[in-house]
């Protein structure tokens, strides 16, 4: 899964920097901002509420 900043999240959850690991949570149906340090490419996204991961 990859999401760049400025998307809408698809699913409510914790998205990953894939440079740096730096986290933010976004609602589904929000645009995704940049992570803490400015990246704007997420690899991984974790803790959704409909999902065991």
């Amino acid at each position: 899964m990859t999401a760049k900043a400025g998307e809408k999240a698809q699913k409510t959850g914790d998205f990953y920097c894939a440079k740096c690991d730096g986290k933010v949570h976004v609602q589904q149906g929000d645009k995704i901002p940049k992570c803490p340090n400015g990246h704007t490419e997420f690899e991984t996204r974790r803790h959704e509420p409909d999902t065991k991961t």
